[in-house]
């Protein structure tokens, strides 16, 4: 035999067959997902149900006649109720602004006597003593009031709802008609029609409550062009008030200053509650 028919007769190198690729997970992991995998597409199914029922109720609610109504209102609580996932609106508690002050200047305190009668009473004295019981009244009907010098650094650029300055005419014997008070506003003010109000409530209140005269177009340059007017917030309305003669209406400041510091809370609660006011009647000057 040659040597080409010995290599005719050897069989080929074994080849093994072909097998299947085995499953990278175990047989159990994905018998457990194909049993899982109804349940997920029914969750999905039931979660776009629920989001087109509530997108759908929603649009429904918008209509002219139900808009922003107490029945929109409990359709969409009862929607929220029914997918409690959805997060109900949070509220946010904005802190209020602070009311505005209410000023009361005591004229000439802590800077001069003002006025002065010959047996040692002061119109300091008598003003204090009535700015004080109209702050306390002030504060009883729960506003801010701040009791204020003559010259007190707080004037310059102050804010209020409303600022009065008490003060007191004359100690000295001018004549029989010289009683009653006068009230007066800055001569140039922002706001004149505001300016007026204060002055016709205060006036108005004053003598209804005291009983004593009004003399209007009787103010003194002093008054009109009062220091405090030009230091003050352009926004705060002021008057002054002479609340009357220290020589024949003492006993009224003194002994009455309970009713004459009413007088002025009455004055100035008319303005800040826009009450109703009459035009006061001029009398005549002294």
């Amino acid at each position: 035999m040659s040597d080409d028919s010995l290599f005719d007769h050897v069989e080929p190198p074994f080849e093994p067959l072909p097998e299947e690729e085995e499953s990278l997970l175990p047989e159990s992991e994905e018998e457990e997902q194909d049993s899982h995998q109804p349940f997920r597409i029914w969750s999905s199914i039931q979660s776009i149900v629920v989001t087109a029922f509530l997108l759908a109720s929603l649009f429904t609610l918008f209509t002219p006649n139900n808009l922003f109504s107490g029945e929109m209102f409990d359709r969409i609580f009862q929607a929220w109720q029914a997918n409690p996932r959805i997060s109900a609106p949070v509220q946010v508690n904005t802190p209020a602004t602070p009311a505005l002050p209410i000023g009361i200047v005591s004229g000439h305190y802590k800077n001069d006597s003002g006025a002065l009668c010959p047996d040692g009473l002061t119109e300091e004295q008598v003003n204090l003593k009535i700015a004080s019981l109209v702050q306390q009244k002030l504060m009883a009907e729960g506003y801010t009031v701040d009791l204020l010098e003559e010259f007190d650094d707080r004037l310059s650029q102050y804010k209020a709802l409303a600022l009065v300055s008490i003060h007191a005419d004359t100690c000295d014997f001018i004549s029989n008609e010289a009683t009653g008070f006068k009230v007066a506003a800055a001569i140039h003010s922002v706001y004149p029609d505001k300016a007026t109000r204060l002055t016709l409530c205060m006036a108005d209140r004053y003598a209804q409550t005291t009983g004593l005269t009004y003399h209007p177009n009787a103010a003194s340059e002093d008054m009109t062009y009062y220091h405090a007017f030009d230091e003050i917030h352009s926004t705060t309305t002021a008057v002054i008030i002479e609340t009357g003669f220290l020589n024949l209406d003492r006993q009224s400041l003194t002994e009455n200053a309970d009713l004459v510091a009413q007088g002025i809370v009455n004055g100035l609660l008319c303005f800040i509650r826009n009450e109703n006011v009459t035009l006061v009647q001029p009398t005549p000057v002294p």
